[in-house]
Order: C-alpha cells, then structure tokens, then sequence
C-alpha cells in the first residue's frame, strides 16, 4: 500500500482521523507522517510495553545500580525489553525481583493457580427397595474399609483417619 500523501513510498503508519463526526482513515509513509505531525518517533512493541510496565530502567538510573546480566546465558535486561521473552531458566532468578511486580501488573498475581477441570456430571439417584436398604449399611463399611485400605497404602493418613472414624461410626450403629 502506497502512502496517500505523496503516492511514492510504503505506507507503515495508518491513522484515522475524526473530524466534525466523520471518520477518514490515513495511510502514510513515516516522512509524510512526521511532516503531518503525528510526533511518531519509533515503532512500539510488546517488549517495551513489559519493560515500561516494571520501570526498570527509571529504577536502576535512581539506584545507581549496575545493570545485571544473566550469568548462564548473557542476557541484560536490555535484551529482554528488545526480544521480549527471556534467555534461559537462569534469566528468571537473575531478574526476579524486577518480573515479580511486572508479572503482578500485567497478571494480577505472581503466583499461577490454574484452572479447575469441569465437575462430573451428576449420577441418577438410585431407587432404594427393602432388600436393598438392609443390604447397604454392610456395602457401605465395605466399601469405607476399601478406601481406608487404599489410603493407607497411598500414605494419605488424614483421608485414613477421617475414613476410620466413619467405619467406627457405622460399627457403632450396627
């Protein structure tokens, strides 16, 4: 696409103007968009969007502090704020206490939770018959002392606690 001012270079700068409510869209080359004075001085990309977001730069310029590279891959945070990703494992303990407050402006926590899978659908109720409520006091310690037996096994001994005390319960009421 060519620019619409001077019809010789590429258009890399799109603007749309609004004037007196009607919407007329711009397509410049960067010297016909500097001449126009939309004040563009560079590209904008997500890593300087991170690197704005964290203040880094404005913080280690106030500390007077050297800037920190990373000792197993060389990256500078530098690099970082071009590339927008990091080097290596490493980078993270190298700059972690400057992606923490990033990490928590852009996500809201430093800490990941993950999603929850989708709870099972409901079974049907199943129908009780006399044969079957005598049966199910003796299935149900059954099946408790199963899962006591599995717990253990599994070295889960709160689930193996809280499962005795219910085999308990139901002895004592047999």
């Amino acid at each position: 696409m060519t620019c619409d001012l001077c019809g010789s270079h590429e258009a890399t700068v799109h603007l749309t103007e609004i004037i007196d409510d009607e919407s007329r869209e711009l397509h410049l080359c960067e010297t016909c968009a500097r001449e126009k004075g939309t004040g563009i001085t560079q590209p904008f990309g997500l890593a300087d969007l991170l690197a704005g977001l964290a203040d880094f730069t404005t913080q280690q310029e106030a500390e007077g502090k050297p800037k920190p590279k990373c000792p197993s891959c060389g990256m500078t945070y530098e690099d970082f704020r071009k590339l927008g990703k990091l080097g290596c494992g490493e980078c993270y303990e190298t700059f972690h206490r400057f992606l923490g407050a990033l990490l928590k402006r852009i996500h809201g926590s430093t800490q990941h939770v993950g999603k929850a899978p989708p709870a099972p659908p409901a079974a049907p109720a199943k129908k009780t018959t006399p044969a079957r409520k005598a049966a199910a006091p003796s299935q149900k310690l059954a099946d408790l002392k199963a899962k006591l037996k599995q717990a253990i096994e599994a070295e889960d001994f709160e689930e193996a606690a809280s499962l005795r005390d219910k085999i308990r319960a139901l002895e004592a009421k047999a």
